[in-house]
């Protein structure tokens, strides 16, 4: 029973994330596309308008695909493809300069490109689903932990320059669960010391791959960063453009659900790795 609930928990956080940003599309929100279009030569005004509305068809069907997959296996396989095509788009953009930081010299400073990387996360759910038929093997595990170990490490990469430190100080301001860093420490410090525990956790969960001892402390650790990114959605008025639809910040932010999946899938493979040894 508990490993069913596991199994279809991801199904359920992709569809929640699904909805919210399929909502905000419709809205008008349009979220980073503008950034992604640019790379593929489409112009604001009515070509936004067009790829906005399109963008938000396609999610609101990955939604749908994701809560029938909740409730019967046969949906998996579409569900899976998709999502690995809504990825492509945004993904084969960062090969373009406009989601890097000319100021620190552009690649591998990442701008707005920090919105586009957690699409790997879907890839890799969706390769994973794609193959959910097969035997349970530990380069699952690896290749779910993957996007979940480069937004660790590139972000929280990011957190030791000031540009970044200035970025996040109204969403860390915001927390009550992180607020309590700026009365002991500086903007910079407190980025650098968030920067610091996103590689210990990304670096103890890869160890946690062979080592068990460590597997649980490190999807803890790393868990606990996505959890508490979620909880910006109740503490920071950033976003959320109007109730219930999120602004481009709420969509960054609630993307981060797609990592939970990623640690979820870790956790019910490495399970099923177990009772077959």
């Amino acid at each position: 029973m508990m490993n069913t609930c596991l199994r279809k928990l991801p199904f359920a956080l992709l569809a929640i994330s699904f909805v919210f940003i399929a909502i905000a599309l419709f809205s008008g929100q349009q979220g980073g596309l503008g950034s992604i279009t640019a790379f593929y030569g489409f112009e604001k005004g009515a070509d936004l308008s067009g790829v906005s509305l399109v963008a938000a068809i396609v999610f609101a069907l990955a939604a749908l695909l994701a809560l029938l997959s909740f409730f019967t296996e046969k949906w998996v396989m579409p569900l899976a493809l998709l999502i690995i095509a809504i990825s492509v788009v945004p993904l084969l953009s960062l090969f373009g300069s406009v989601h890097w930081i000319a100021a620190l010299g552009g690649f591998p400073a990442i701008g707005s490109g920090q919105g586009i990387i957690k699409y790997f996360a879907l890839v890799a759910i969706g390769l994973t689903w794609l193959n959910h038929k097969t035997p349970p093997s530990r380069k699952f595990i690896w290749l779910n932990y993957l996007p979940v170990g480069l937004v660790l490490l590139w972000i929280g990469g990011m957190k030791f320059t000031a540009i970044e430190a200035q970025g996040i100080e109204g969403l860390v301001s915001s927390s009550p669960l992180m607020s309590w860093l700026y009365s002991f420490f500086s903007v910079q410090q407190a980025s650098n010391i968030i920067g610091i525990y996103d590689l210990l956790a990304l670096v103890i969960l890869a160890i946690g791959i062979h080592v068990r001892v460590f597997f649980w402390p490190g999807v803890l650790l790393c868990g606990a960063v996505f959890v508490t990114t979620q909880t910006f959605l109740f503490s920071y008025p950033g976003s959320w453009d109007a109730p219930g639809i999120l602004s481009s910040s709420g969509i960054f932010i609630i993307k981060d659900l797609w990592f939970i999946a990623n640690l979820i899938l870790m956790i019910d493979i490495r399970s099923r790795l177990v009772d077959t040894q």
